[in-house]
């Protein structure tokens, strides 16, 4: 059975492709329960920093350090560096991958800031983005900064 956090990130990815933007969905999971959910929103805010993972921490609002070392992030595609600064300035100690094989983030960084990571390699994910990508390249790489 699939876990349903992860299910609630690819949901919140399948929403913002409906609004228009890029499909990557993020929650933000502490004590079993989500806190803060999100998608990618740079386009419908018009925002530089609203990616997935971002509009959920947005989202869960102002949470205790403590609270952050006890929670997880989900998110549908491996973290950009922006991302994963975000989770070690938090001090968030596990993080949740849909695929990394249409975009590597910054894995690496969360590994040695002390992070457990867990890639998934979701197959929807990873057709969702291809499609995205092969649909829209030039909004795919305004948005990954490339």
């Amino acid at each position: 059975m699939a876990d349903v956090f992860f299910l609630a990130a690819v949901n919140e990815a399948r929403l913002g492709l409906a609004e228009g933007g890029v499909p990557i969905g993020s929650v933000l999971v502490l004590d079993g329960v989500i806190v803060g959910r999100g998608h990618n929103q740079r386009v419908q805010q018009g925002s530089v920093v609203l990616h997935a993972e971002m509009a959920a921490l947005e989202d869960a609002g102002r949470l205790s350090a403590a609270e952050y070392r006890r929670s997880t992030l989900y998110t549908t595609l491996s973290p950009c560096a922006m991302c994963t600064g975000a989770a070690l300035l938090y001090g968030i100690p596990r993080v949740v991958v849909g695929e990394n094989r249409t975009f590597l983030g910054r894995e690496d960084l969360l590994a040695q800031g002390g992070v457990a990571v867990e890639v998934l390699d979701d197959e929807a994910c990873v057709e969702l983005m291809t499609t995205f990508i092969a649909t829209d390249p030039d909004l795919w790489n305004e948005d990954i900064g490339e």
